[in-house]
């Protein structure tokens, strides 16, 4: 027979827990609404220094938010006060994202004075390509002028900003569209992602060609491929010459399995140098390519990143690296768009690129029918140079030049983006 005494002392101390208990609760409840709101309040905050939402509107969520904040020291901390202020933050954040992807806008051209230049176009637009909505920017000093289509690294890569700043001269005598193929920026949700394949591409890039001889009043364009888009460039421009004045590469692609295996044994070598044996182990661990499965973005960055540092801190590469927050903040992505332009290269990359194993344009590729242009940086190390030279000594074209950036390593448009610009304009375009 249990003790009353004891009986009544065990809820005594359960009692006078209870305070304790609920005060941790109540605590641990308002930290949890204080980082919901904080959350919630980041959209808003990246609003004017990353998007081109008008003013107006940036007062009028930070009003509304102020608002709220002070709603909630006014009515107490109670249950009804915190699903409202949470439900209102959640909504303004819902409808800040909306607006950055409403008002995303590319620059306009302007200038001296500040105003349009006459004839000029800068538009940021979707274009209906296999079906889907990708987008495009388009810009140039005069809309009369020869296209030149940029196809951006990846596959999943998007270089809207990067390709503005970086060939702001070639608007000068060109006028260049910029396209976000499809897994990639703010195209990332055209398509479904795990069915895309390398023909999705190409003939994607053929209707937005043919869009573009339509829009322009052009029998053929220029295009420009660097990396992932060098390879993709040079499959179009063989299926349809007819299309092109020619073809531009620049961080050329060759043979995607033996590319990589260069840059693998490369990585595993930096590695070792420099004492570093647990990013030896795993490199070991993963062996080298080819990859297949979920994890082939993850595997190819462990040794791509190391030939990106190593690049990156090469005295002898000028301008070695791209400035990724930089770019992620241009007024050409909503913060919508920026989150999809790293799950492009997480997602995207790894379903194409294993589809590209197989590629080898030393034996596939020896004859195009349009004149070719590589512009390599002697610095490369993600495409190794001997293999640019390897293809372009057995290539056949009506006309081929190997023009040489020796400040640069994978990216002489953004190296040395002024001689890239000046190499495309005196050897590419007054070759018409």
């Amino acid at each position: 027979m249990s003790n009353p005494i004891h009986s009544l002392n065990r809820t005594h101390n359960r009692l006078s827990k209870l305070p304790i208990v609920h005060t941790i609760a109540l605590v641990l409840l308002r930290i949890l609404v204080f980082i919901l709101i904080i959350l919630a309040i980041l959209p808003v905050a990246l609003l004017p220094i990353s998007t081109s939402v008008p003013t107006s509107i940036l007062i009028l969520f930070a009003m509304a938010e102020v608002a709220l904040l002070i709603a909630v020291f006014r009515l107490g901390f109670t249950g009804p006060v915190i699903f409202t202020e949470v439900a209102g933050f959640m909504t303004i954040a819902l409808l800040a994202i909306f607006a950055s992807q409403l008002f995303a806008s590319t620059p306009p051209i302007l200038d001296a004075n500040g105003k349009p230049i006459p004839n000029s176009i800068a538009v940021l637009e979707k274009v209906k390509l296999g079906g889907s909505e990708e987008w495009i920017s388009i810009r140039g000093k005069d809309s009369r002028n020869p296209v030149l289509l940029f196809l951006a690294g990846g596959p999943g890569g998007s270089q809207l900003v990067t390709a503005r700043r970086a060939l702001a001269g070639l608007e000068d005598r060109f006028v260049v569209v910029n396209w976000e193929q499809p897994g990639a920026g703010k195209s990332f949700d055209a398509v479904d992602r795990s069915k895309l394949t390398p023909d999705r591409y190409i003939t994607d890039t053929r209707e937005l060609v043919l869009n573009l001889r339509q829009r322009f009043g052009k029998e053929k364009v220029y295009v420009l491929g660097e990396s992932w888009g060098s390879a993709l460039g040079i499959m179009v421009v063989q299926r349809y010459p007819e299309l092109f004045h020619a073809f531009i590469g620049t961080g050329q692609m060759v043979a995607f399995l033996e590319n990589d295996l260069i840059c693998y044994d490369f990585a595993l070598r930096l590695a070792a140098e420099r004492g570093d044996t647990k990013q030896v182990e795993k490199l070991k661990q993963q062996g080298p390519p080819p990859y297949y499965g979920n994890d082939v973005a993850l595997k190819s960055a462990t040794y791509l990143t190391e030939t990106f540092n190593y690049m990156n801190k090469n005295p002898a590469i000028a301008n070695a690296g791209f400035n990724t927050l930089q770019d992620l903040a241009g007024s050409e992505y909503g913060l919508y768009d920026k989150v999809n332009f790293i799950r492009g290269l997480l997602d995207t990359f790894g379903v194409v690129y294993q589809q590209l194993w197989g590629v080898d344009f030393r034996k596939q590729a020896t004859r195009l029918e349009v004149p070719v242009y590589f512009l390599i940086g002697r610095h490369d190390v993600n495409a190794p140079p001997k293999l640019t030279e390897e293809y372009f000594n057995l290539l056949t074209a009506p006309h081929k030049e190997l023009i040489w950036f020796e400040r640069s390593g994978h990216n002489p448009w953004v190296n040395e983006s002024t001689k890239f610009v000046d190499a495309i304009v005196s050897k590419v375009l007054a070759k018409k």
